[in-house]
């Protein structure tokens, strides 16, 4: 009777055991779901406010550029680099940032640093035309304008070129506000031409390039800003 009752004690207990067992591996993985979890949206939380405040910093870099203050665009352009230097900025254009921060570098006077991070920019996304442009002007800044000639020619083509594409694509909504007077693409043919010439002047070369770059940089700004003016209601009195 006792060695009945101690095996079915025993059952009993390793039955009880085990089941113990069961449940102490379900609250471990349990509680490994929740911390993976936990962890995984702490990582997503920490992406988006990444990207959130690299946004800004683009955006205040830009105003400040377009505002001829390249101090403090440096100073934005940098702090988005710190930030999340993978987060690419715009819709049409889509630059990163360190295409921005060559070019505040370059408008800050800076060119042997600006040439090495447009570089960096350029290996990131080869299309990246503004950018082209800037480095070749940036040689050019340095007396170095051959090297920097062929980018120069490069980065206003493929301007030109991107400005067709959206005017002819997207020709029956926002493609035609587009450069509307064909002011970057005109200044690009005579530019283009000059170089195909190779009678260059310099000074001029180098100061349309800046401007057709700062345009274009502008210009989806100004559509964009033209067709909320155009949508928003009017009431008359």
């Amino acid at each position: 009777m006792c060695a009945q009752l101690t095996i079915h004690t025993v059952s009993r207990f390793r039955e009880w055991r085990s089941q113990a067992m069961k449940l102490y591996m379900k609250k471990e993985i349990t509680m490994k779901v929740i911390h993976f979890l936990a962890g995984l949206s702490l990582s997503v939380l920490l992406a988006a406010c990444a990207a959130f405040q690299g946004a800004g910093d683009i955006a205040q870099g830009r105003e400040a550029m377009f505002a001829g203050n390249y101090k403090a665009a440096l100073g934005h352009f940098q702090s988005a680099e710190q930030v999340d230097p993978n987060y690419i900025y715009g819709t049409e254009l889509q630059e990163g940032v360190s295409s921005y921060l060559g070019r505040a570098q370059y408008l800050n006077g800076n060119y042997a640093q600006a040439r090495q991070t447009l570089e960096k920019a350029l290996s990131q996304d080869k299309d990246d035309n503004v950018a082209r442009l800037y480095l070749g002007l940036a040689w050019a800044r340095q007396g170095e304008g051959q090297k920097g000639l062929q980018d120069i020619d490069a980065g206003m083509k493929g301007i030109y070129d991107f400005v067709d594409y959206i005017t002819d694509t997207f020709r029956f909504s926002y493609g035609r506000d587009w450069d509307p007077g064909r002011d970057i693409r005109s200044g690009i043919e005579r530019d283009r031409a000059m170089i195909a010439s190779g009678k260059i002047d310099w000074p001029t070369l180098i100061a349309d390039g800046e401007s057709i770059a700062m345009k274009i940089e502008r210009e989806p700004d100004i559509v964009r800003r033209e067709r909320e003016e155009f949508r928003r209601p009017r009431f008359r009195l």
